[in-house]
């Protein structure tokens, strides 16, 4: 089969412009199918024209190209081809495609039976394997939507205007894929009439809805909102648990068949060839308007989807240009950052290096006028040393002279206590003691300027002394003023140089 595809795609198929229409059509918005000329675009139109060839009594029909694109999403080429000519045959489903879609009309038929026939409350429940090995419990759906039948009679509403597409493309036209390939599974295990299941699910879950439509607000619901409402996966999972707890007696299909036969039947034996021909042409003309208006709305989300995608794809342009731009920008703040950062280092290197050199003449200034320090302090305590000798010897050396001055009768008429000369009167009682003591108080005169000479270089030097210990002071101030100064003015200019530093990075970081 495989083989044959491939022969089939190469011949010339006539409705080749009608599939080439669809191909753009078939999920436009899915990634595998949405670009033209790609490769899922490519296979979707071998496939479909493939069939058209292969089966020339119903050829191309419009819909296929889904259920194609579905088994496209599952398996090669070659198997998508074989599988949809074995749903097509051995499964029934081109039956809907032939005699002016006679057996379709015959599926709606059943389908409003099925609706109508409703009995109250349960006629029971039973465990049933379901498909692919589940169990299922088998109830009476059927009183729950009697009053959906009769709310479409009243508003007009027949079942080949809401459900032509679940029989003709086994719902993949309208419903999210991952509820399509529940149907698909289930419609391989059980057969066609699976699409009954479905149909009566989306009947029972929508009825509370569809009850407050009128005709037109109803093929809305139908159109637009009920595959919304299965894009949640929850809700599609629940449906399809619903699908398959429903019980639906083959007798009865079989039943309400041969009744719709014999209604034909009758109708054709009643009826006038013309009126026959005219409500035929009305109903194919319905059906006709109907398929277009299905058309324009594929047509219209083809170019929602196609304005939606362009859309996108420019904000996703602008978006990376927007990052490029951002990223170039973030590129030039990373150099300009790291430029700032080896400059930064280069000067944290040359404040080092200027503050270890402060340091370094620092540390020898210290040294230095320490050691001035230390010489002054020593030369402060020779001198003082030599002071309080001098000062020690003159004190002997007085007390000397006192102690001679006190021993001494005649030196203690002219001296106090504390050595120094009296006043003595003019008066003398004697002169030969006058004139003895002449030559004494010569000698005692010549020892007294010695002493107060000895005294007075003493005392200058004791001076000069203060003096020396004066301007040593003085140099010591000066060198710690230097000391100071030095030290202030190594510290000033590292904390003025940290300042500069500091204030520059942050005037160009703001």
């Amino acid at each position: 089969m495989g083989l044959e595809s491939s022969v089939f795609s190469s011949q010339e198929s006539p409705q080749d412009s009608a599939i080439t229409r669809d191909i753009n059509r078939t999920f436009p918005a899915h990634d595998y199918f949405k670009d033209t000329g790609g490769d899922g675009q490519d296979s979707l139109y071998k496939i479909c024209k493939a069939y058209s060839v292969y089966d020339e009594e119903i050829g191309y029909c419009q819909g296929q190209s889904f259920l194609a694109a579905v088994l496209l999403l599952h398996m090669p080429e070659e198997q998508a081809f074989s599988v949809l000519v074995k749903i097509m045959f051995d499964y029934g489903l081109r039956e809907l495609f032939k005699q002016n879609f006679e057996d379709l009309h015959c599926k709606f038929y059943q389908l409003e039976r099925l609706m109508q026939a409703s009995r109250p409350g349960l006629h029971g429940r039973c465990c049933k394997q379901g498909p692919l090995g589940t169990t299922r419990t088998a109830m009476d759906w059927k009183e729950y939507i009697a009053d959906l039948y009769t709310h479409f009679l009243e508003i007009s509403l027949e079942a080949h205007m809401y459900a032509s597409q679940w029989f003709l493309t086994l719902f993949t036209a309208k419903f999210p894929l991952y509820m399509v390939f529940h149907i698909i599974d289930l419609l391989l295990c059980e057969g066609i009439s699976v699409i009954f299941n479905v149909a009566l699910g989306l009947l029972k879950t929508s009825k509370d809805d569809l009850l407050l439509t009128d005709f037109e607000g109803a093929l809305k619901f139908f159109r637009v909102q009920l595959p919304k409402r299965y894009r949640s996966e929850d809700n599609a999972k629940k449906l399809m648990e619903l699908a398959c707890s429903l019980k639906i007696s083959q007798k009865k299909l079989k039943k309400y068949e041969r009744e719709y036969q014999m209604m034909r039947e009758q109708q054709a034996q009643q009826e006038d060839p013309v009126e026959r021909f005219e409500r035929e042409n009305r109903r194919l003309q319905e059906a006709n308007m109907r398929l277009e208006q299905e058309n324009d709305d594929l047509a219209h989300e083809l170019v929602t989807s196609k304005i939606a995608l362009r859309k996108d794809l420019d904000n996703a342009e602008e978006k990376a240009d927007a990052l490029n731009k951002e990223l170039l920008m973030t590129k030039q703040k990373l150099i300009d950052a790291e430029e700032e950062k080896r400059r930064l280092q280069e000067e944290s290197g040359q404040l080092k290096e200027m503050c270890r050199r402060e340091l370094d003449k620092a540390e020898s200034e210290i040294k230095k006028n320490s050691s001035i320090i230390g010489d002054y302090k020593q030369i402060c305590s020779q001198l003082s040393d030599r002071l309080e000798k001098q000062q020690s010897a003159n004190k002997a050396e007085i007390e000397k002279i006192r102690q001679k001055v006190e021993g001494c009768e005649r030196c203690r008429e002219f001296f106090n206590t504390e050595g120094r000369v009296k006043l003595v009167s003019t008066k003398k009682e004697n002169s030969e003691e006058e004139e003895d003591t002449d030559e004494e108080k010569e000698t005692l005169k010549n020892q007294l300027r010695e002493m107060e000479l000895e005294l007075a270089q003493t005392k200058l030097q004791l001076v000069e002394a203060e003096c020396k210990i004066q301007d040593l002071e003085h140099h010591l101030g000066l060198a710690l003023n230097e000391v100071q100064a030095a030290k202030k003015t190594w510290f000033n200019r590292t904390i003025s140089s940290i300042k500069t530093a500091t204030g520059v990075q942050g005037k160009e970081t703001s």
